[in-house]
C-alpha cells in the first residue's frame, strides 16, 4: 500500500494542529507554510477533515482550525480513513464482485490479515502518541551528542 499525498499531508497537518493545540485556532496559511503544503490543497483536505468531524473551524481575523477532540482521542487511522478511504490493499476485500473467486481465493485470507493488521496499527497510534514519540526520539538524539 502506498499512501497518497492526501494521507501524508493530512497526517502532517493534524500533527501540527495537535502540537499547537494550546495556541488556539491555526490559520490555514500558517499550517501550509509550516508543513510545506500548498495552501489550496490543504484547504481541500481540511474540508474533508471538517466534514468527518476531526477538526472544527473558526472564522475571522483570529480564526483557523483546531482539533475537534483531544490529540489522545484522534488516531492516525481516523485521519487516513477520512482522507484515503478504506485501508484495504485489494478491491476484493471491499467488493465481493471484484473477483469471481473471492470465496475460493487462497490469497484473500492473506490480504484480510494484512488489512486487519494495518488497521490495528494505525488505530493504535494517536496524535498524542506521535507528539510523545517525537519528543522522546529528539531527547534520545540530544543525549547521544
Amino acid at each position: 500500500m502506498k499512501l497518497s499525498t492526501r494521507g501524508r499531508y493530512g497526517i502532517h497537518a493534524m500533527y501540527d494542529l495537535a502540537l499547537n493545540a494550546d495556541g488556539g485556532p491555526q490559520p490555514i496559511k500558517a499550517l501550509a507554510e509550516r508543513g510545506g503544503i500548498p495552501e489550496a490543497y490543504l484547504e481541500q483536505l481540511f474540508a474533508v477533515l471538517k466534514r468527518e468531524k476531526l477538526v472544527t473551524s473558526t472564522r475571522g481575523a483570529q480564526g483557523g482550525y483546531v482539533l475537534a477532540r483531544k490529540p489522545s482521542e484522534i488516531t492516525v487511522g481516523d485521519v487516513l480513513r477520512a482522507l484515503e478511504g478504506g485501508l484495504s490493499l485489494v478491491d476484493c476485500l471491499d467488493e465481493e464482485e471484484a473477483c469471481g473467486k473471492s470465496c475460493a481465493c487462497p490469497s484473500r485470507i492473506v490480504w484480510q490479515k494484512l488489512r486487519d493488521g494495518l488497521n490495528a496499527i494505525v488505530d493504535g497510534i494517536t496524535l498524542q502518541d506521535m507528539i510523545d514519540d517525537y519528543k522522546r526520539v529528539c531527547a534520545q538524539e540530544e543525549q547521544t551528542k
